[in-house]
């Protein structure tokens, strides 16, 4: 059994669990938060009561040692100091040289008056002092302590997808790879046998035309094996002729194709050399003819057109067909995705990859438009 053959399962505990660890995070580091804020509001109390006990002594023999360590050790909240009318009496633990502007004094003191609510002080019953104070840089640093965490949380769950993902995916390349290379093996056997009746046939004096016929037949057989036995491996690519080998996959299948079909090719110039392997490149220029065919439902027009862009060699192909909607453009390269009622959605997915990733080209649809028809669009390097 498959390591990954529950991954349903395994995908939705992943989230589940992480959501509960997100979630005991938010809860702890709030809980944590309005603790800390409590002792920094008590803390600050304790404060106020040194300065009151400060003011109140200050001329008097009592013993000032306590009141003054208090104030001595609060070196992490910042606090500011304004009186009745609303002036600035004094501050403490802002920064010394952005503190000589007064902007910035007023400017911290409005932020001091958003996060907390002042402590009043009374002087021997007389002057009242109120001493706003804003939260330290600790407790703003622990409010972004969840976010870091989630990100980090996130960016976990991202690897084990990805792991999950490109797991799965090497799986499933794997098993095609298999059937491709048997599938090429299994061929191999009654080709071989072919060749031979069509060499007794000619003793025979069959007429030439149905045994050219036969042949060609034999021939696109042992292409078809030669392009599976080249899936999961890196192809030989030549300098050929584009436009031949195009024209060549755009003629057999023009003579076994419906007389309702229209079939235009053109070319300019009609030599145009790139690196390419013959029997990949033509499988792609096959899907796509059979791809338009399928669309139109065997009536209508597909043309070929090849020419030159800067360094590149332009390929389109287009049809008359139904046409495909902007989320099936999105959609339509991937595995297994297809708009047909029989078919694995490979043809496609396929020609991407012969195209981008062993001939350094591009293939995309270049425009499509619901009961006119679809364009698709290849760009190799030109030599």
């Amino acid at each position: 059994m498959s390591l990954f053959k529950n991954t349903w399962w395994i995908k939705r505990i992943a989230i589940f669990i992480s959501f509960l660890i997100v979630s005991l995070i938010l809860w702890n580091t709030y809980v944590f938060f309005q603790k800390f804020k409590v002792e920094e509001h008590a803390k600050m109390e304790v404060y106020a009561a040194a300065l009151k006990e400060l003011n109140d002594n200050v001329n008097l023999d009592a013993s000032v040692e306590l009141p003054y360590k208090i104030l001595k050790n609060n070196t992490t909240i910042p606090s500011i100091l304004v009186n009745e009318d609303g002036s600035i009496y004094s501050y403490y633990n802002l920064d010394s040289t952005k503190a000589k502007n007064p902007k910035y004094v007023a400017l911290q003191l409005a932020k001091m008056k958003k996060e907390n609510s002042p402590i009043e002080v009374s002087y021997r019953g007389k002057n009242k002092v109120y001493v706003y104070y804003k939260n330290s840089d600790l407790l703003h640093k622990l409010t972004y302590y969840p976010l870091a965490l989630i990100l980090i949380l996130v960016l976990f769950l991202t690897v084990v997808y990805t792991m999950f993902h490109s797991t799965k995916i090497a799986e499933q390349n794997k098993l095609w790879v298999g059937m491709a290379k048997e599938t090429a093996h299994q061929i191999g056997t009654p080709l071989s046998s072919l060749l031979g009746w069509i060499a007794i046939l000619r003793t025979k004096r069959v007429d030439d035309k149905y045994i050219d016929e036969i042949e060609k037949d034999v021939y696109r057989l042992n292409t078809i094996a030669n392009r599976f036995s080249k899936i999961g491996s890196l192809p030989q690519l030549k300098k050929e002729n584009v436009v031949e080998v195009a024209k060549q996959t755009f003629d057999y299948l023009q003579l076994r194709s419906s007389e309702q079909v229209t079939f235009l090719f053109t070319s300019s110039p009609e030599v145009i050399y790139g690196n390419i392997n013959i029997e990949l490149f033509s499988w792609v220029i096959e899907n796509l003819i059979k791809n338009a065919i399928d669309a139109m439902q065997g009536k209508g027009k597909v043309t070929l057109q090849i020419g030159e862009i800067g360094n590149k060699i332009k390929i389109t192909i287009s049809d008359t067909g139904k046409g495909i909607t902007k989320s099936q453009v999105r959609q339509i390269f991937k595995p297994g995705f297809t708009t047909k009622k029989r078919g694995w959605g490979l043809g496609l997915s396929l020609s991407k990859r012969i195209i981008n990733d062993y001939h350094k080209g591009k293939i995309y649809v270049k425009k499509t438009e619901l009961g006119k028809g679809t364009t698709f669009e290849i760009l190799l390097n030109k030599l």
